[in-house]
């Protein structure tokens, strides 16, 4: 009875040690799992970030920026674009076969960035345009922005005066904004483009504000800058074009001859109205529409 009781007690103590060590097992696994989780959010949160400061990339670009393998760096794709965070754009390569597919971030991608202004401030432009008009949203809109242009402004020093050269400052400053830029020199001169607007919700339907940045931007470069896309609008990057210096200098110099007027004979000066203008341009393209005006008998 003794060894059947002695054997009976080991058996148990053999089973509970087997317990044990599923147990732990299963612990060690359910580690495992959460650590993977982990580490695979951050990772698709450096993509997510990435494709921010970037733009559409494909699935080696993304891998090679990131250090990782393109099968992994395509799984995480797709799990984001199933949760509708990224999405599919097909771009032209200009060889043959099919188009390079690229990845993008959607609207919802985009608010895993903070938005400086929210449905308040939707409330309180409306507001405040119901009661002083638009004009009073345009002033609105010049205060927000001069901080910021103050702040870039410091932040410039030392650029020079080349306008794509400021372009790429300017775009180091906003990105220390929030704004996710770069600055893409082109052979008219260049681009600045920002990846994230922190007002883009209220500038969709206030867009004095982009307007009143856009002005900040011509001014901190030091030329006449054009907007060609806002992420306020639907596109997917702000894009406003720089000109080059010598652009910049020969638009400036025509702009100065149109609102230079020429002399006409004694005549026609005493007799035209003060506020006709007529330029150089003018008179040399169109001779045959320019007519004296003979003096009032």
């Amino acid at each position: 009875m003794g060894l059947v009781t002695l054997d009976l007690a080991y058996s148990r103590l053999l089973g509970e040690l087997g317990n044990m060590s599923v147990v732990k097992r299963t612990d060690t696994c359910a580690q495992s799992t959460a650590t993977e989780e982990a580490v695979d959010g951050r990772t698709r949160d450096r993509i997510i970030e990435l494709l921010l400061q970037r733009g559409a990339l494909t699935a080696s670009e993304v891998a090679g920026e990131l250090g990782l393998t393109t099968t992994g760096i395509r799984r995480h794709l797709d799990v984001l674009e199933s949760e509708g965070l990224v999405a599919e754009q097909s771009v032209e390569s200009g060889r043959r076969g099919r188009p390079a597919r690229r990845y993008g971030l959607t609207d919802t991608g985009r608010e895993h960035f903070p938005h400086t202004y929210d449905d308040l401030a939707l409330s309180a432009l409306r507001q405040l345009a119901a009661i002083g008009g638009r004009e009073s949203v345009r002033v609105f809109a010049d205060s927000q922005v001069a901080g910021l242009e103050s702040r870039c402004r410091t932040a410039m020093d030392g650029a020079g005066t080349d306008p794509m050269a400021r372009a790429e400052a300017l775009a180091r400053a906003l990105s220390s904004e929030g704004y996710a830029a770069s600055a893409e020199t082109l052979a008219s001169g260049g681009q600045l483009c920002q990846r994230h607007c922190p007002v883009a919700h209220v500038a969709a339907e206030f867009p004095e504000l982009c307007a009143a940045e856009t002005e900040v931007i011509g001014r901190l470069v030091g030329s006449h800058v054009q907007r060609l896309a806002t992420i306020a609008r639907g596109d997917g990057v702000c894009t406003t074009h720089v000109p080059n210096a010598m652009t910049s200098s020969t638009s400036l110099a025509n702009t100065s001859k149109r609102h230079s007027p020429i002399a006409l004979s004694t005549s026609s000066r005493s007799s035209s109205p003060s506020h006709t203008t007529i330029t150089a341009r003018t008179k040399i393209t169109h001779p045959d529409r320019m007519r004296r005006i003979e003096p009032k008998k």
